[in-house]
């Protein structure tokens, strides 16, 4: 006879066996995609086509602002919805007495994923909560400097300026760039130049939001340890978006949102320390001090979404069963699938570069005499294009982030629309 937990267990393996493998349809196109290279499979559309039903998406909106975040696939959406109501039959057994106790198989899982060991792995609620954990928690005084950018998010940027307000550390911004850069030496110099005999730590941000930009993770990472300091990276939009391994990246302290790139339910976070560092972070809630060398300490939140944390699991089957290699190569497909159908359109720019190395799905472009809130206003009044409009230093124009579920059909609906913009007067700003 199955428990109830078990039962739930094998109805969720259940369900993610037969959206991904169980079915002959399913056998029968994974048997197919494959035999072929990554590449070759990013323009598989009955593939992708099938990938996209696993989905439960409007039919009324063209979501392309998966960079905010993204849905979930059907299966991470019954899994969370079965536990929730599991949950609600005796909360503080079941959640407690039972969901609890799955954290650690999950924490084994999203290691697997990350290329490192569970016990640099701590679950949390988004790249924001583990950011200012480690920011927050590391062990820094008066005159002690750090390097950072004014392209990071903002949240990152806010938390060290109270640090700045509260202790007296300095922080050192790198020269602005003119986006897109094509020039690693360009960017690692721009973090070797602010980087004095007391920085402490460096702040990279592995993609910028605002414009899509991979930055050179490892080159700045290992430059920054030759000069003796400490590497925070922000994954908010590269973890399951291009395929990598958080070790690759050189880093130090690392988080990221699940729910974004990886399809996990809202609100759900990973944060990465190297092991022997965990020692050296206080944390942001209260702990067991004789945790104090253990990555769970920063698990100590009180009362948690139980359902939430225990669905990554099943989002994570779903990003492995796609092929993270498999999956990086249709995103990148995707934006240069739409970028080149605009590429001639009168006025148009891009902040983004259309080069492998330098961007993946994320692309931002701007249209002359157009300000980004307005093209982003008139995608969606007139096309029903949800988008996201970034006017930050220097960039004008909206962020269009599409994902795997997003289908040729859509993205030629978007060509037209800005082909559209590109012919009509753009509106008149009334005067203050």
């Amino acid at each position: 006879m199955l428990s109830r937990r078990e039962f739930l267990n094998k109805s969720a393996l259940t369900a993610g066996f037969l959206t991904f493998s169980g079915s002959l349809i399913a056998r029968e196109k994974f048997e197919r995609i494959n035999r072929l290279t990554p590449p070759e499979a990013a323009a598989d559309e009955d593939f992708w086509g099938w990938v996209r039903e696993s989905y439960g998406i409007s039919a009324n909106i063209i979501n392309l602002n998966n960079g905010g975040v993204s849905p979930q696939p059907k299966v991470v959406q019954d899994a969370h919805i079965e536990d929730y109501r599991f949950c609600n039959e005796a909360p503080s057994y079941n959640m407690w007495g039972l969901l609890d106790k799955e954290r650690e198989p999950l924490r084994v899982k999203l290691a697997s994923l990350a290329g490192c060991m569970p016990e640099e792995i701590a679950i949390n609620r988004n790249s924001t909560e583990g950011l200012n954990t480690i920011i927050l928690g590391l062990n820094l005084k008066a005159g002690d400097e750090v390097v950072l950018g004014n392209y990071d998010y903002p949240h990152m940027k806010q938390c060290w300026e109270q640090r700045k307000r509260r202790e007296g550390i300095v922080l050192n911004y790198i020269e602005d760039f003119n986006f897109p850069v094509e020039d690693d030496a360009k960017i690692v110099e721009a973090y070797a130049k602010a980087i004095t005999p007391k920085t402490k730590i460096v702040h990279i941000t592995h993609l910028i939001n605002w414009s899509g930009q991979i930055v050179p993770a490892r080159k700045i990472a290992d430059m920054a340890h030759s000069k003796g300091c400490e590497v925070i990276l922000d994954g908010a939009q590269s973890f399951a978006h291009f395929d990598y391994k958080i070790p690759d990246t050189g880093c130090d302290y690392f988080a990221t949102s699940l729910h974004k790139w990886l399809c996990a339910p809202f609100g759900s976070g990973m944060m990465y320390i190297k092991k022997d560092k965990i020692k050296n972070i206080w944390t942001l809630l209260t702990n067991d001090p004789n945790d104090d060398d253990k990555i769970t300490k920063f698990e100590w939140l009180g009362t948690r979404s139980f359902p939430s944390e225990m669905a990554i699991g099943n989002a994570a089957d779903f990003h492995n069963a796609i092929g993270g290699p498999r999956k990086e190569a249709r995103l990148r497909y995707l934006k240069d699938y739409w970028c080149n159908k605009v590429k001639n359109v009168p006025g148009i720019r891009f902040y983004t570069s259309l080069k492998p190395e330098y961007s993946c799905t994320i692309a931002t472009f701007g249209i002359e005499g157009w300000d980004g809130g307005d093209i982003t206003g008139h995608l969606f009044d007139k096309y029903r294009i949800h988008s996201c409009p970034i006017v930050f230093k220097g960039i004008n124009g909206t962020r269009i982030s599409p994902n795997v579920y997003t289908s040729l059909y859509e993205l030629d609906t978007l060509a037209e629309a800005i082909a559209d913009i590109a012919n009509t007067k753009p509106p008149v700003k009334a005067k203050s």
